[in-house]
Parts: C-alpha cells; sequence; structure tokens
C-alpha cells in the first residue's frame, strides 16, 4: 500500500485503541458514528425500535470484535457502514420472513424486490452524507429547492461550469447506489448479504 493509500491515523489508532479494550474510544466511535448506523438502520428498517436495536448490535460487535476491522480495506466509517447495513438488511429478512411464514400476504419475490428497495434506499442516503460538501450542497440546491444550474452556481458563488460538474459528479455518485443495488452493500466493503 502506498503513502497515498494509507487509510487515516485516526482510523489505525481507534482500531488500536478498541483492540486495547479502552471504554473511551467506543464512547468516541459512538459520538462519531451513531447518527450515522442509527440513520442507516432506520432506513432500511422503517422502524425507530429496530434501529436502536441495530445501534446496539453494530457498536457491540465494534468493541468485540475490533479486529475484523481491515485498515487496507477502507476508512472505518465504510466498515461500520457495511456493518450496520448487513445487520439491518439481515434483520428485515428474518421480521418479513416470519410474517410471510405466519400468513402475512406477499411472496418471497415481493420480500426480495423489499430488500433490495431498501438497500438502494440506505446506500443512496450514505453516499450523500459521505459525499464532499460542495457536491452536496449542489444537489441539494438542485433537488430540494428546485434550482437549475445557472441558480445554484450564483447561489453557491461558482461559475455555471462549476456547479454543473458539480451536480453531475454528484449525480454519478448517487446512480452507483442503484447500480450496486444487488450487492447490497456500501462501498468499500462490497460482497453480498
Amino acid at each position: 500500500m502506498t503513502k497515498k493509500d494509507a487509510p487515516p491515523r485516526w482510523d489505525r489508532k481507534m482500531q488500536q485503541r478498541l483492540a486495547r479494550g479502552e471504554a473511551a474510544a467506543l464512547g468516541e466511535l459512538y459520538d462519531r458514528f451513531a447518527s450515522l448506523v442509527h440513520g442507516l438502520a432506520h432506513r432500511v428498517l422503517g422502524d425507530e425500535v429496530a434501529a436502536d436495536g441495530i445501534t446496539r448490535e453494530v457498536f457491540a460487535h465494534v468493541w468485540e470484535h475490533p479486529e475484523t476491522y481491515d485498515p487496507k480495506q477502507g476508512p472505518l466509517r465504510s466498515w461500520v457502514a457495511a456493518l450496520t447495513h448487513r445487520l439491518a438488511v439481515q434483520r428485515l429478512r428474518v421480521t418479513e420472513t416470519a410474517a410471510l411464514a405466519e400468513g402475512g400476504g406477499g411472496s418471497t419475490e415481493e420480500l426480495e424486490r423489499k430488500v433490495r428497495r431498501a438497500a438502494v434506499a440506505a446506500r443512496a442516503d450514505y453516499i450523500v452524507t459521505s459525499m464532499p460538501a460542495p457536491l452536496r450542497a449542489a444537489l441539494d440546491l438542485a433537488y430540494f429547492q428546485r434550482r437549475d444550474y445557472r441558480q445554484t452556481a450564483v447561489d453557491l458563488g461558482v461559475t455555471e461550469d462549476e456547479a454543473r460538474r458539480r451536480l453531475r459528479l454528484g449525480l454519478q455518485l448517487l446512480s452507483t447506489a442503484h447500480d450496486a443495488g444487488t450487492a447490497a452493500a456500501p462501498p468499500g466493503y462490497g460482497g453480498a448479504v
């Protein structure tokens, strides 16, 4: 791994602190990533109580198994997001399969479509919260405030070319949420669920 590809120092230090059993490290990690974890879990499950449970599971797993994070695979944030996503999708499958078994309407095909939709939505949320602020601001203006690229350029104080570039890059990033819907994992830690 080249120096440029090296994981951020904070990620490596955090993993080492967790491996040593530093409770303060877990608290710091929780402060940094709890809203991301809870938001992704809620997006997949659509249930506040279930999202709370997944949040506890994620941080319990990180505390008990910090060695499962490999800094060479990507940032700690991506690993935590992938873990959250995997656990939330597993919970959704279990819950929905139990509902099917109890005679609830639907089929296994509908269940898989629901899981795929939830996975794509959670991935899109993750992409938006992870993208650089200038791209996120441009998309926010264009989507939520219905600005075209010219108005976006004025609002951001950039050239029209720069506004178009930001919108294009932001939309390209978001398009990967749907493209990877079958893989159903956030970036950096791909794989099927």
